[in-house]
């Protein structure tokens, strides 16, 4: 099957990222392609990512459940036989894993040594992904182009992530796809609500997402109304 297409955002913006890999996801028919759709939005949205890789923790061993290329699963299986690298410590230190350049030095010496010298890879993130907020996984990116991760695209990355951990949450649970598919218009909306007090409050996606977490519980409503309630409010408000 081939892969569907992610519209260009026409602004770099959280709500744009999350859009558009919501847009992917409605296609996916299968636990295996929702991962893929993740990793491919992340090339497409993310300024200087070329390669990514989904991993999760399964027991004691970290499987790579998705990859965009032969680069990205390469990496994985380096970090795997290391014990090694950004993908691992994402996943176990809790934080964000980022070298913007490989080449200026490395927590991972082994491994940069490694892909610089058989892979085109000069740049690295990693992003945990939460279920229920447990560790569980990773979202990796690989850049070719040293000094390509700045600020800006590892604040993408973040949001993608956020999105990414609410999808495997969905999958964890064994949900089916029918059922992911008709929370996505709701998903959509809480991800624009998210990016927009995230530009406005200015917070994590983490701690956005807990601020509509926290106040649908006070208000007790569903959190996909209260989203769609701070959107609303948001359009109306003159200059907005």
């Amino acid at each position: 099957m081939d892969q569907p297409l992610i519209p260009e955002p026409t602004r770099a913006d959280p709500a744009t990222v999350f859009s558009a890999l919501a847009e992917i996801l409605y296609s996916a028919s299968d636990p295996s392609e929702v991962y893929t759709a993740i990793c491919v939005a992340a090339t497409v949205l993310i300024p200087g990512c070329d390669h990514a890789s989904v991993m999760l923790r399964q027991g004691k061993k970290y499987i790579t459940v998705a990859a965009t290329s032969e680069v990205a699963a390469r990496i994985d299986d380096l970090e795997r036989q290391l014990g090694q690298g950004p993908c691992v410590d994402a996943i176990d230190e809790q934080i964000p894993q980022i070298e913007a350049d490989l080449r200026a030095g490395s927590d991972w010496p082994q491994l940069a040594e490694a892909m610089l010298a058989d892979t085109p890879v000069r740049g690295v993130m990693a992003f945990r992904l939460l279920i229920d907020r447990t560790k569980v996984g990773a979202l990796n990116l690989f850049s070719t182009t040293a000094g390509a991760f700045t600020t800006a695209a590892a604040g993408q990355a973040s949001v993608l992530a956020a999105f990414a951990s609410v999808t495997a949450t969905a999958v964890s649970r064994e949900q089916d796809i029918a059922s992911l598919r008709t929370g996505l218009a709701n998903n959509r909306e809480i991800g624009t609500a998210v990016g927009l007090l995230m530009a406005l409050e200015n917070l994590s996606a983490e701690e956005a997402f807990d601020v509509l977490r926290r106040t649908s519980q006070q208000m007790n409503l569903k959190v996909a109304d209260l989203a769609r309630s701070l959107l609303d409010r948001h359009r109306s408000t003159p200059g907005s």
